[in-house]
């Protein structure tokens, strides 16, 4: 099944991201046990490509499934995997990025991952990481000192690739004014209620992969939508094909050349979320969907403060929302 999903080659020259990965965000949380029996079963299920960051609590749970995938020989190396995960912002400051992504890849008990991702384009004051964080910790993010450790880790082999998470085309811009490594890849929210398509085209002039979290909405999350999943135009769309919402969903995002974080412990699900590669949606289909209202489900009010970070979400978004 692994064979069967397509694979993306990023502007750093590395190949094997999957164009279906599966995140590791989970809201609620869900026993660790319960996490790493999900990862092994997605691993036998096909799955090579896997999200996680430091904020999730997800990266040992993960690093135990792959160390046991190994062992039963479901993979044949490590080097078969592609492993995503992300600086939080209370590591998001000169002389942290490096120590963090150590203390990542202990986590994962791994030599390197395969892409390293700015998790918000904000700094956090230094603690422990943890959520939810108060608006009077959020600092400005010294952009061009994080990004050259950026690419220090990249330097050294601790990171294949490295990229950024919910930047804006103005931040990225930002980045790229002095960036000697450009990031690879850029993951945002993303879904037919959510098209981005400004970003989308941006990054695609840049050389940037785009990477759609939430693809159904995140329904149920507090940083989530229930738009997607109630739409009846993508209700309709799915009926006709046969398909279910979900699918409809990944296939469109997929058709906008981005790939996807799904998000599901459940193994008929899993297998569902990358049963999208042998159909293709109509123009008729498409142009539904180009159509439909947009809204913004994770909007980072949390990063807004008026004392050091940003003052307003069109501050925080560049006016991209």
């Amino acid at each position: 099944m692994a064979k069967d999903i397509p694979e993306m080659t990023l502007s750093s020259g590395e190949k094997g991201m999957q164009a279906v990965g599966l995140g590791t965000a989970s809201y609620p949380p869900v026993p660790r046990e319960a996490m790493q029996s999900a990862f092994f079963e997605a691993i036998a299920a096909g799955y090579r490509h896997f999200d996680t960051a430091s904020l999730y609590q997800t990266e040992s749970p993960l690093g135990n499934a792959i160390a046991e995938a190994l062992r039963q020989g479901l993979v044949g190396s490590r080097d078969e995997l592609f492993i995503t995960t992300k600086l939080w912002g209370t590591d998001n400051h000169a002389g942290s990025v490096i120590t963090s992504l150590r203390e990542s890849l202990r986590e994962l008990q791994l030599d390197y991952v395969d892409l390293y991702l700015v998790h918000w384009p904000v700094s956090i004051k230094p603690s422990k990481v943890k959520y939810p964080i108060l608006s009077e910790d959020v600092l400005p993010m010294d952009m061009k000192s994080v990004w050259e450790e950026m690419e220090e880790c990249q330097k050294l082999g601790l990171a294949k690739s490295i990229g950024v998470s919910n930047f804006s085309c103005k931040k990225l811009d930002q980045i790229l004014a002095t960036a000697k490594i450009p990031p690879a890849v850029n993951q945002v929210e993303m879904h037919p209620i959510w098209q981005q398509k400004k970003l989308t085209n941006f990054c695609k002039e840049k050389g940037i992969v785009v990477s759609a979290y939430s693809p159904l909405g995140a329904n149920g999350a507090p940083w989530g939508t229930a738009k997607v999943m109630e739409c009846r135009e993508l209700k309709e769309i799915a009926a006709a094909r046969g398909k279910s919402l979900a699918q409809i969903c990944l296939r469109w995002i997929y058709e906008q050349g981005a790939s996807i974080i799904v998000k599901t412990y459940n193994k008929e699900r899993m297998k569902e979320n990358i049963d999208i590669f042998d159909w293709e949606l109509s123009e008729e289909d498409l142009y539904k969907i180009e159509q439909l209202p947009q809204y913004k489900g994770c909007r980072g009010t949390e990063f807004l403060n008026p004392n050091g970070g940003f003052n307003s979400l069109e501050e925080l978004w560049d006016g991209e929302i």
